[in-house]
């Protein structure tokens, strides 16, 4: 299909109806814990909104990724030669740029596949990256990486799959199994998956540097997590107040993860077309996203059940977070 900047882009996945889609939404409204799909942050003013919390001082994520990718891109590359890189979950694409810099430093670099959920924000990225790469051919793929993804045919081999910013984290175990898994069947000897991942608390790194990552004392973090109400009323037609929430976001130790909510400032009634209703009682949270982190042996147990090994894993001197370089199993 064609998005409403001109750019040509491709759906891989089965699109659903927008009944099949409001019956999911409100099945996740009804559930003891409710819940609306992460993806519904990420409409062009959300998109926006995550790159400014790329950029704040207490979000280490980013700017820790970026710092081990300009360190061991142009090495990994040079030594592994990918002459094309997928990535899931592109955004802006703006450290792929270091990938991508590495691969045509080293004469490998052929082809990039940015993937996204947002059309809009992906199309205006591919126009960007098309003048800025020229000798690279550009493919976009608009898709919710919650569902199987269909890989362009004929785009050459090897392949690298990156998956940034510690996306991984905001599936629950069972679907990051799903999604490593259906990556690892996509590849080929020589191929392989970059990740990036966000490490556990542990003897350097305290639970208040990581809560601290997701409750900015400016307030982009709370206007990102509020926006996702604003996409499901524009969406689906429903009339949350956005003023009768506030965000928190707390690490849960047992399970490894900073869990967001929107905690509901009083009891009141949400309308959705159909006469459907969804109650809420003063202080009940809807859970808009985890972030699991991660250890050596987490990742090691995930990468068993794909289908995936480590071939190389490297973190920062703090030990805030890692890259992991792997393969499919033999």
């Amino acid at each position: 299909m064609t998005d409403d900047t001109g750019t040509n882009v491709t759906t891989s996945n089965d699109e659903r109806t927008h009944a099949e889609e409001l019956a999911i939404v409100l099945n996740g409204l009804r559930r003891p814990v409710k819940r609306i799909a992460t993806k519904y942050h990420y409409d062009e003013h959300g998109s926006r909104l995550f790159e400014q919390i790329t950029e704040l001082d207490e979000y280490y994520l980013t700017r820790t990724e970026r710092a081990l990718l300009e360190r061991w891109m142009p090495a990994w590359v040079a030594d592994l030669e990918p002459r094309t890189l997928v990535e899931l979950g592109a955004g802006s694409a703006e450290k792929s740029r270091i990938i991508l810099d590495a691969m045509v430093s080293a004469g490998c670099g052929e082809a990039y596949v940015p993937v996204d959920v947002s059309a809009d924000f992906l199309g205006k990225t591919t126009d960007t990256l098309r003048a800025e790469y020229p000798g690279l051919e550009i493919v976009p793929e608009v898709a919710d990486i919650k569902e199987p993804l269909d890989l362009v045919i004929g785009l050459p081999h090897p392949r690298w799959v990156a998956f940034l910013g510690s996306t991984l984290g905001n599936f629950d175990g069972v679907e990051a199994s799903r999604l490593l898994g259906r990556i690892a069947a996509r590849l080929h000897d020589g191929d392989r998956f970059l990740l990036g991942v966000d490490l556990r608390p542990g003897p350097k790194k305290s639970i208040e540097r990581v809560e601290a990552a997701y409750n900015d004392p400016k307030g982009v973090t709370q206007r990102f997590s509020l926006n996702i109400l604003a996409v499901v009323n524009h969406e689906f037609g429903s009339d949350f107040d956005l003023d009768r929430f506030v965000h928190r976001s707390r690490y849960n130790v047992a399970e490894g993860r900073i869990e967001t909510e929107l905690v509901s400032l009083t009891n009141q009634v949400v309308h959705f077309p159909g006469d459907h209703r969804i109650v809420l009682q003063k202080g009940e949270p809807i859970r808009t996203e985890i972030s699991s982190k991660y250890d050596r042996t987490t990742i090691d147990g995930l990468f068993e059940g794909a289908g995936l090994v480590v071939d190389r894993w490297i973190e920062d001197d703090e030990g805030l977070y890692a890259l992991v370089l792997s393969g499919p199993a033999a």
